[in-house]
């Protein structure tokens, strides 16, 4: 049913859901407020906290994702592509939902609305399994979703919450292929891992994000400072999150102290050129340039140019999101061409690769993978195709 709702129907739905959640903010935050207490009690990371955590921002932010998802065009029934044979059969390739998607996600709460959004708005049913952290704030959330759906006519086992969170239920919900027809995993490295081990049903894999900024030899270092500080600061605890800073040589001297300044709180480690320039920082090793720190944690590395920057990235990327801050329009273009991630950006940080800044209203991951879906996923992106041929009695001899 959901699959042929008419777009004002799942439109409305959406609308309803995103009231329901402004009204229920006291409500969510109760249940929220219990997820966080026992949280804490198990030892979580101030990082694990913070992607638990909801406040009356992140609900406004939520209900807000909704509604622009309802303002988008509907994607289902898109006429992706058309030709006329010429026998004369007309041949459209045409956007069809997925059927039903499973997401199986760490903390965040937020991701319940994102996820079962795009799925309703893209025509999908969906299965969602969080972790027991965040069980209760899931549980207020999805019973907004659901209530939306049934006011308007729609049914509202489309969106499903499973409430068991052991870990065999996690493995048994990766293996129910008679059932889910595509798999979206959100969380860290121990979730991805364990989905690539035991899911027999086919997955999207939204991977670490351990993202690079480099700044070039030209690049404008007021403009490069602002992009570090943001990328690395304005919420470590995210996938698209600087984790390693490049530098190249001709600026290094001048830039890495003016960063240590700014980046008030944050844990620097450096290979050797960076440590003679910033005396008293960690050292680097191999494993901290590979790794998604998710914290206030970051790894500066001082390169010789453009081509040592990249062939670090492409030694230590997980393929999520890189930027190069620079004044030089052909080494801008290279980067582009030649870094192989999901996003590149040029003089930005990597905090605008999310679906809703790149106008997507919401996604339900960021694929950095490079079959069927790469970068974060839209409406677009939780669709199929099929082929309608139509013709006049025609016959194949």
């Amino acid at each position: 049913m959901l699959a042929t709702a008419p777009g004002v129907a799942k439109d409305s739905a959406l609308k309803l859901a995103a009231d329901l959640l402004e009204e229920r903010t006291g409500g969510l935050l109760g249940a929220n407020a219990t997820d966080m207490a026992r949280a804490e009690s198990a030892g979580s990371t101030p990082a694990q906290l913070d992607r638990l955590r909801l406040t009356e921002g992140r609900v406004l932010a939520m209900a807000g994702g909704l509604r622009d998802l309802a303002a988008l065009a509907d994607v289902v029934g898109e006429v992706v592509e058309g030709c006329v044979r010429p026998n004369g059969l007309r041949v459209e390739r045409v956007r069809v939902p997925l059927g039903v998607i499973g997401v199986i996600y760490e903390n965040r709460p937020n991701v319940t609305a994102d996820a079962a959004g795009l799925c309703l708005k893209s025509g999908n049913a969906t299965m969602l399994r969080g972790s027991s952290t965040a069980i209760e704030s899931n549980k207020a959330i999805t019973t907004c979703l659901r209530e939306a759906l049934s006011k308007t006519g729609l049914p509202a086992d489309a969106v499903a919450l499973v409430e068991d969170t052991t870990h065999e239920d996690a493995i048994a919900f990766m293996q129910l292929d008679e059932i889910i027809d595509c798999l979206v995993p959100r969380g860290g490295h121990s979730l991805v891992t364990s989905v690539r081990e035991h899911a027999t049903v086919p997955c999207v894999i939204d991977g670490d994000g351990n993202c690079h900024v480099y700044v070039d030899a030209t690049a404008d270092l007021d403009m490069a400072l602002a992009i570090v500080v943001n990328a690395k600061t304005q919420r470590p605890a995210v996938c698209n999150a600087a984790e390693t800073l490049l530098v190249h040589q001709d600026v290094s001297e001048t830039f890495l102290p003016l960063a240590r300044s700014a980046l008030e709180g944050v844990e620097l480690l450096g290979d050797e050129r960076a440590r003679d320039l910033l005396p008293g920082i960690g050292a680097a090793t191999d494993e901290d340039f590979a790794t998604e720190f998710l914290d206030m944690k970051l790894s500066v590395a001082v390169v010789d140019d453009l081509d040592a920057a990249m062939d670090h990235i492409a030694r230590y990327s997980s393929g999520h999101s890189e930027a190069i801050v620079t004044g030089d329009l052909v080494s801008a273009e290279r980067f582009c061409r030649e870094v192989d991630s999901a996003a590149v950006l040029v003089n930005a940080s990597t905090r605008f690769v999310d679906g809703a800044e790149l106008g997507l209203g919401a996604e339900i991951g960021i694929s950095t993978q490079k079959l069927h879906a790469r970068g974060p996923m839209g409406l677009r992106a939780l669709t199929s195709v099929k082929y309608v041929v139509r013709g006049d009695g025609h016959v194949r001899t």
